[in-house]
């Protein structure tokens, strides 16, 4: 694995001839949720300044790249995926001489630096927004948007029928000047996040503008947030059903997934190429087909697309194994490397999720079996870390930190908690502030407390108990990421080798390298296939066979 921060040379892998090998094909990329990771200056809310001061921490913990979810200036309608400005900082965050602090410090440590990019939507105190709701009908801004006539005899019903994802129409009735009923414009998710019209030429050249303020900053990539969703269908025609929401991820819609967003990717690739080291896009997109998803991959476009479907996945060595093999398939045409990640600030967090029964979807709201969800979330990382590609880690994982599944009512953030309809709105409990410290009002997150309110014993899951505390989830984390970052056979490739293995096991080689996986409740008994080289949890070996303990995995040189 590469952690400098000069191009990496050219050369080929094994199973991937051809390709050329970047330091995004086998990194290990962690996620600042900014707000909850650390506060520098007291006011209970994390800043930039916060995470710079805990880069070290990052660095010692072994990750390739920092990847932060937006601070954009923002009204924080949505957590700041509701961008006003895209070249300011929220003063919540800090300045932009913080986020300068913070790419060159990083860049000093060996970390990469990878922001979120938000071009589906803005906010609605957006400038461009808000001139072409004063300048009224007629305003040239307002084509920059999705400004329509609604249906009826006095245009009182929404222009089309589209489902916000947050809930309701995907449509808000504006007032003209006058204090008339006017026009609609277009919300694929909350009111005060306006669609932009990407056919409109201003639109495009305004993000190419944004994608060189950031690179000429320094920052090394961006996460491309919604990239399924900037292109609608010609004509906007209706979809024809109710519930969508339950189509999303089943079908291609006509506001997502559609041919022409690859056509802004590849205008976008062309910028990023410009700059030296190896600057990439990582596609946030739900599609309906890891194969879809390959789309955004392909070598003229991104770098790099989640695998949701993957996330997904239940703890089941069968079903497991059919998603792996279909997303090294889907992308191995593409030359791009797979991607595996468990939890984001987006799911429940899968300490919680593998504590529940299976079927439950990725937003949990019961704690389930603590004991057997922080097993099988270990036995899962160790899976997921010895899989050929990149692999993300979201903050406090490495803690084993379980969602918070309490939170009161009147502490709740989320947008979507507060609608009739739509997602299930609890994010919150994975958007809790991670704790660093035994004790303290905030567990060392920072001195004014927390935005959101921490459990009672959360200091025992704390980066302080568990550093150089044998067996802790840290500790693993960390021997996991440097064992991957050393042995010759982990990191990037595009093939694992399937070996037998009893029902509910798993067995997969890649070049010296063997990683066994029991999803089952019970000890199975298999042959050793080599050397010991780390477990999730004690292994008993005698002779030639070990014990599998349930919902573990050990990784093994040969």
């Amino acid at each position: 694995m590469t952690q400098h921060l000069a191009a990496p040379s050219t050369g080929t892998s094994a199973d991937a001839p051809g390709h050329r090998i970047g330091w995004w094909q086998d990194a290990v990329i962690y996620q600042v949720y900014p707000r909850s990771f650390a506060d520098g200056n007291g006011d209970g809310m994390g800043d930039l300044a916060g995470v710079t001061a805990r880069l070290p921490y990052l660095r010692d913990l072994g990750v390739d790249a920092v990847w932060l979810s937006p601070f954009y200036a923002s009204p924080q309608a949505d957590a700041g995926y509701d961008v006003a400005d895209y070249r300011a900082i929220d003063p919540m965050f800090g300045t932009l001489l913080d986020a300068d602090a913070l790419i060159r410090e990083a860049h000093a440590l060996g970390l990469r630096i990878i922001v979120d990019l938000v071009p589906n939507h803005s906010s609605d105190q957006h400038e461009w927004f808000k001139r072409a709701l004063a300048e009224g009908p007629g305003s040239a801004l307002r084509d920059r948007y999705h400004f329509r006539p609604g249906k009826g005899a006095d245009g009182e019903l929404p222009p089309n029928d589209w489902e916000s994802i947050f809930g309701g129409p995907a449509w808000t009735r504006t007032t003209n000047p006058d204090g008339t009923p006017g026009d609609w414009y277009l919300h694929l998710f909350a009111p005060e996040q306006p669609d932009f019209n990407w056919e409109h030429p201003a639109v495009a050249d305004e993000f190419r503008s944004i994608l060189r303020f950031w690179l000429d900053m320094g920052v090394d990539g961006f996460r491309v947030d919604v990239a399924h969703g900037l292109v609608k269908a010609h004509g906007l025609p209706d979809l024809g059903s109710h519930d969508q929401l339950k189509l999303l991820g089943n079908d291609v819609m006509p506001f997502f997934d559609q041919d022409g967003v690859h056509e802004i990717y590849r205008s976008w690739r062309t910028i990023l190429d410009e700059y030296p080291g190896d600057r990439i896009a990582v596609a946030e997109a739900w599609t309906p087909t890891v194969e879809r998803t390959a789309n955004y991959v392909r070598p003229d476009e991104m770098h790099q697309a989640f695998n949701f479907q993957y996330l997904s996945t239940a703890w089941d060595a069968a079903e497991l194994r059919t998603v792996i093999d279909s997303s090294l398939a889907a992308m191995r045409p593409v030359g791009a490397p797979t991607t595996w990640v468990l939890s984001n600030h987006d799911v429940t967090r899968h300490a919680t999720r593998f504590a529940n029964p299976p079927g439950l979807g990725t937003q949990i709201r019961t704690a389930g079996d603590r004991d057997k969800g922080l097993r099988r979330a270990r036995a899962a990382t160790l899976l997921m870390l010895a899989l050929p590609g990149s692999a993300y880690v979201y903050q406090g994982e490495e803690l084993g930190l379980p969602d918070v599944t309490d939170l009161p009512d009147e502490a709740r953030q989320d947008p979507s908690f507060f609608r009739a309809e739509g997602q299930d709105g609890f994010r919150d409990g994975c958007r809790v502030p991670i704790p660093w410290t035994r004790e303290g009002s905030s567990y060392g997150f920072g001195d004014g407390g927390s935005w959101l309110p921490q459990p009672a014993g959360w200091g025992e899951l704390s980066i302080e108990a568990q550093t150089g505390t044998e067996g802790s989830t840290l500790e693993l984390y960390r021997a996991a990421i440097a064992a991957r970052r050393e042995h010759p056979g982990l990191g990037a490739g595009t093939d694992v080798e399937w070996k037998s293995a009893p029902d509910g096991v798993l067995v997969l080689g890649r070049p010296g390298f063997v990683c066994t996986v029991n999803t089952t409740d019970a000890p199975v008994a298999l042959p050793v296939p080599g050397t010991l080289l780390l477990a999730s949890a004690p292994v008993a070996v005698d002779g030639g066979t070990v014990e599998l303990p349930a919902d573990t995995t050990v990784w093994w040189t040969v």
